[in-house]
This record gives C-alpha cells, structure tokens and sequence, in this order.
C-alpha cells in the first residue's frame, strides 16, 4: 500500500512538472503554425512539418512529446493525432501562450519579485507585443459575443470611434468593419504593439480610416484626433485604472479628453472568489500575474459604484465570468 502511494505521489509530482513543460509547448506550437495545422488535419508529421516550416525536426517532435504527455494527442514516433481533450485545449490556446510567452519573464522572475525592496518602478518585465498576440484571441473566446452585443443596444449614429489600450488593433479594425462610415483611433502605450496594429491596418485596408496612437491611457491629454469621438472602447485594461480614486480620477479624465464621447464600453476581468481547487485555466496565472504585477484585481461590486462619481451612468452591467470574472460595463 505504501508503495502504490509513493507511486501514485510521484506520477501526480511528474504531472505537474510535464503540464509546466506543456504549456510552453501549447504555446509554441500556436506559434510556428503546427497546432493549427494538427486541428485541422487531426494528424500532423512534425518531422514533415518541421522541414516545410525550416524548423528542427528533433524540437519540433519534442514539443507533441511534452502534449502525449499530458493527454492531448498520441504520438507514433514523429506522427501525432489528437485525443480528447486536444479541442478544448485548442480553443484555450491564447492562455498559454499569455501565460508562456507574454508573461514568461515575470513569473520567472517570482523570487524577485516578491521582495518588497524590489517593488517600486518598473520592478517587472513582461512581452507587449506577445499579450497582444494572445489577447486578440482571449478576446474572442470570451468578450466578443457579449460585445457585439452590446454595439447593437448604441441608440445613437456614430462616425468616429476610439479603442482604448488597443494592442495590435483587432477591435478597431473589427468595428470599422462592421461600421463602415466610421473612422477610428487606436491608443496603447507599448510602441511594439502600436507598430503591428499600423502594419496590419495598411495590410487589410484601414489605413485611411484607423490611426494609432502611442500614449498611456491612464494619463491621457487632448489631442485632435480625439476631440470628435463619440464611441469608447476599453477592453482587459480597466483593471489598470485602479486603485479607485485612480479610477475615479481616470474616469473623469476621459470624459475631458474625448468632450464628444456619449459611450463607454469596459471590459475586463474582476477579481474571483473561487475554491482553490476549483479554478478554471487562466485563472490562478492571471490573478497571481496581477498580484505579483501590484494591480488591484477590482470586483464587480467595487466597479459599479464608481462610474457615477467619474461622470458616467452605467447603463447596464454584463456578467460573462467564463475564466476570470469577465464583464463588460455599458456607460453613457
């Protein structure tokens, strides 16, 4: 009996250490093209994959190692085919690659980090252009429906829209799309991700109609191009804009920034109240991310009484909440 446990102790070790090692595996593999191509097919020679792709065969095959190991696809030598549970880690893909690549450094970085000597200015590092990478994904596995959503309930015609904290610019470019008398600017503050949405722009033939903008939303001042806005949008940032009196402050600045506004659309994740043992997939990476990052993670009871008090009237209140509390605030 003894013995099985310590079996049974040594293979549930093993699985943590492999599911560790998978996750960077998932995210790569989105990466180079191979994950996609293996859902397609629900067959893939990594060893033919990897000679097409001008990759190393040997790594290549290494990475759906790390996946038979854990569950998701069976291997016969370089060839792999999927399993079960291949989907539903298919359709959560941008969380590790969020977790892996975008935030790779800063969990890496987690004795460091926790030292409270450590904690002040720029005390963490992680990839902007990689969380923009996997956030316009993350974006519509879970905001999108209840988005558009929200865009049909806008009572009133709108030409000019802004997207605050843009990453490469996908939701622009979506509502230019969808909206096409409209023009738009994108506002972030990382450089990296301000020279994708423009390149990406010009590519699907918005470059006349969006422009992008670098500058830190939370400290926004007047500019021309915002002054006839009459659409704001603010996806998986707002929790930046806490603590409250910064929200409230940030709230109000808005409003002085773009005089022409008359919606606000916020989304984003609040903070979770779920047994440990409980947590769905991207959960526990992004609260401890946030932790570790000093932001406050509000709830959605600590976001509503604010709009008032910043110059807004919420006019309703989305519950999405599939990994991390998300919502999506409609304000006038």
């Amino acid at each position: 009996m003894a013995v099985d446990i310590a079996q049974g102790n040594a293979r549930g070790i093993a699985s943590i250490y492999n599911s560790a090692v998978a996750a960077y595996a998932i995210a790569a593999a989105w990466e180079i093209g191979a994950l996609d191509e293996l859902h397609r097919a629900r067959t893939l020679d990594t060893a033919d994959f990897a000679r097409r792709a001008g990759l190393d065969p040997q790594s290549t095959t290494g990475l759906f190692r790390a996946m038979a190991a854990v569950g998701l696809v069976r291997r016969d030598d370089a060839v792999v085919h999927t399993l079960d549970a291949f989907d539903e880690m298919y359709r959560n893909k941008s969380f590790f690659h969020w977790l892996s690549r975008g935030s790779a450094e800063l969990f890496q970085q987690i004795p460091a980090v926790l030292r409270t000597e450590n904690r002040t200015g720029d005390y963490y590092r992680r990839d902007p252009a990689a969380i923009a990478y996997a956030c316009r994904e993350i974006d519509q596995v879970t905001y999108a429906p209840t988005f558009w959503a929200a865009m049909g309930r806008v009572d009133f015609p709108f030409t000019r829209v802004a997207d605050l904290g843009c990453g490469s610019g996908a939701r622009l470019m979506q509502v230019l799309d969808r909206y096409p008398g409209t023009t738009g600017v994108g506002v972030d503050i990382a450089q990296p991700s301000i020279e994708v949405a423009r390149k990406e722009a010009h590519e699907a033939g918005f470059a006349g109609r969006a422009e992008f903008v670098q500058g830190d939303v939370l400290r926004l001042e007047p500019r021309p191009e915002y002054a006839d806005v009459e659409l704001l949008t603010c996806f998986m940032m707002g929790h930046d804009f806490w603590p409250r009196e910064n929200c409230v402050a940030t709230l109000r600045r808005l409003r002085e920034v773009f005089p022409a506004a008359r919606r606000l659309l916020i989304g984003d994740a609040t903070r979770t109240a779920l047994p440990d043992t409980e947590l769905p997939v991207f959960t526990l990476g992004f609260e401890l991310g946030h932790d570790l990052m000093g932001t406050f993670l509000p709830t959605v009871e600590d976001w509503e009484p604010v709009f008032a008090e910043g110059g807004w009237e919420l006019v309703r209140t989305n519950r999405i909440a599939l990994t991390v509390g998300e919502v999506i605030f409609e304000l006038a």
